[in-house]
């Protein structure tokens, strides 16, 4: 099939990254080919990861009395690499996913999602531990909002009820401002309009300007991404 083999789907914080992911895997497959060059998705997101880090950590010192492994109390890393663990844990996903099944992409595409802020290591360390298995036909999508739009949206989701959901999860105003008021992004993608060297491979990319917001609304967010990956198809097929 004529598809994207994998989508990296990168953005801040309720940047709309989510809402763009349940907008696509909500199509119908043949609408999502032939709009989006999009297969069936296979998602694979350092989010549930992250969270089961947090509930463990809870577990171990409130029912066993035993100190916590990833975490502090405040809900911070312990130490700086275990946010790239996470990445070597999607890779390792990903070389897993392809060891079972040689004709995934065949009728299936991959969407790599995380986000990161300079103050763990930002992007720059993150794209260290992509696999080259990973970046190989890859293409990447970077969506784009200012802090105060990722602080706005993020207050708007959250529902405390639901702190592991993919769709309602949200982080106090501090951690926020904390991790990811400052992001590379620009710096990473510096030097070319098309392709960011990652690794050694060359990954086309394009950015999807979220301001003002097209997530909000399906009926915004549809021609949005007609728009993004008709020219992210034309880079990846050039």
């Amino acid at each position: 099939m004529n598809i994207f083999n994998k989508i990296i789907l990168l953005g801040r914080p309720a940047s709309g990254k989510s809402e763009v992911i349940n907008y696509i895997k909500n199509m119908k497959p043949d609408e999502r080919l032939s709009r989006f060059h999009l297969g069936n998705i296979r998602e694979l997101d350092d989010f549930p990861m992250l969270w089961t880090w947090f509930e463990e950590d809870a577990i171990l010192e409130k029912k066993f009395g035993k100190p916590r492994i990833h975490t502090d109390k405040e809900g911070y890393f312990i130490e700086q690499y275990l946010w790239n663990l996470l990445i070597e844990r999607i890779s390792l996903d990903y070389t897993k996913l392809i060891r079972d099944d040689a004709k995934f992409h065949e009728q299936n595409t991959a969407l790599i999602e995380f986000s990161r802020g300079s103050e763990h290591g930002g992007y720059k360390d993150a794209f260290m531990h992509l696999s080259k298995e990973i970046l190989e036909n890859a293409a990447l999508v970077y969506i784009n909002v200012p802090y105060e739009e990722s602080l706005r949206k993020n207050r708007k989701r959250f529902n405390p009820n639901k702190p592991d959901s993919i769709l309602e999860h949200g982080l106090p105003d501090d951690k926020l401002e904390k991790m990811y008021k400052i992001v590379d992004w620009e710096e990473v993608s510096a030097g070319s309009d098309t392709h960011i060297n990652i690794n050694g491979v060359n990954v086309p990319y394009v950015v999807f300007e979220n301001m003002p917001s097209k997530t909000d609304d399906p009926q915004t967010l549809g021609p949005a991404l007609d728009e993004v990956f008709t020219k992210l198809w034309k880079i990846y097929k050039g």
